[in-house]
C-alpha cells in the first residue's frame, strides 16, 4: 500500500462490475478510498462488500450518469447533485474521478451500416457515454480543484480514433459504430479542450484506452483481463507532477493517434 494515497479519494462510475470495478480494485489496493458509482443500489452494495473483503476502503455512490437533465420543479435534485452532495460532505474533496461508464447499443442491435443507425440510438448513447461524462465531470470539478494533485481519465476507447479509422491496417478498420465511436470520440475532444482549461492547475485530464477488454461489452473475445484493462486508466489516475495532461494513451501507456 502507498501510504501517501491513503487520504486519497477516487470517483469511478460504472463500478459496480467489469472494467470500473477493476479500475476501482486497483486502486484500493494502493490505500485511496474508493466510491463506487453506480446506478443500481443492490449491485453497487455487492462491489463494495467486494472490495471490502479483500481490505479495500470502498463506499457506494447512487449515481446515474444519464440523470443530468434538470427536473421539473427546482426541490429534486439529480443523481449527480445528489452525489456530489454526498462527496462534499463526508469528503470534502475528490482526487481522482474516473468516467468509466458508458454504452454501446450497437453491439446488442447486430451493428447496423451508419446509414441505418437510429436517432434514438445516437441520443440514448450520447446522452450516457458524452454528455454523462460532461456532466459529471462538471458538477465534480470543484471538488478537484480541491484536491492537491486532481486527476481526471475518461475512458475512450481505440474506436474514438479518426485517424485509425481511416487506416487499412486498423484491425477494427471494418468495425464502424457510428454511435459509439463518434460518443468516444466526442469524449476525447472533452479531455483535451478540459485540459487547456486547467492546464495552469495541478488538475491533469486524460483519455485511456484500455485495449480490447473481457467484460459484458467487450465479450469473452476480448484479449485482456479485467486486471490488465484497468492498468492505463489507474495510471493515468495516479501520474505524478510530471506527469501528461491532454492526452489519449493506449493499454501500454503509449499515446494514440487522434
Amino acid at each position: 500500500m502507498n501510504i501517501q494515497n491513503q487520504n486519497k479519494v477516487a470517483l469511478i462510475t460504472g463500478a459496480n462490475k467489469g472494467l470500473g470495478f477493476g479500475i476501482a480494485r486497483k486502486l484500493g489496493k494502493q490505500g485511496i478510498t474508493v466510491l463506487i458509482g453506480a446506478r443500481n443500489q443492490e449491485q453497487g452494495k455487492k462491489a463494495v462488500e467486494k472490495l471490502r473483503f479483500e481490505e479495500i476502503e470502498a463506499h457506494f455512490i447512487k449515481l446515474d450518469v444519464s440523470d443530468w437533465q434538470s427536473h421539473l420543479t427546482s426541490l429534486d435534485r439529480t443523481s449527480i447533485e445528489s452525489a456530489y452532495n454526498a462527496i462534499a460532505e463526508q469528503y470534502g474533496k475528490l482526487d481522482i474521478l474516473v468516467n468509466n461508464a458508458g454504452v454501446n447499443l450497437e453491439f446488442s442491435a447486430g451493428l447496423p451500416a451508419p446509414s441505418q443507425v437510429s436517432l434514438d440510438v445516437l441520443k440514448q448513447t450520447f446522452e450516457i457515454n458524452y454528455f454523462g461524462v460532461v456532466a459529471v465531470t462538471q458538477a465534480m470539478l470543484p471538488l478537484v480543484h480541491k484536491s492537491d494533485a486532481g486527476r481526471i481519465v475518461n475512458i475512450s476507447s481505440d474506436m474514438a480514433s479518426l485517424t485509425l479509422h481511416q487506416d487499412p491496417n486498423f484491425k477494427f478498420y471494418n468495425y464502424k459504430q457510428l454511435a459509439y465511436d463518434s460518443s468516444k470520440t466526442a469524449v476525447n475532444a472533452f479531455t483535451v479542450h478540459l485540459a487547456h482549461e486547467l492546464k495552469d492547475t495541478n488538475i491533469k485530464v486524460n483519455s485511456a484506452h484500455p485495449g480490447w477488454v473481457k467484460t459484458d461489452m467487450g465479450t469473452d473475445a476480448g484479449e485482456l483481463s479485467i486486471e490488465e484493462g484497468a492498468a492505463t486508466p489507474v495510471w493515468l489516475a495516479t501520474l505524478p507532477e510530471e506527469g501528461a495532461t491532454g492526452g489519449y494513451f493506449d493499454e501500454k501507456q503509449q499515446p494514440m493517434p487522434w
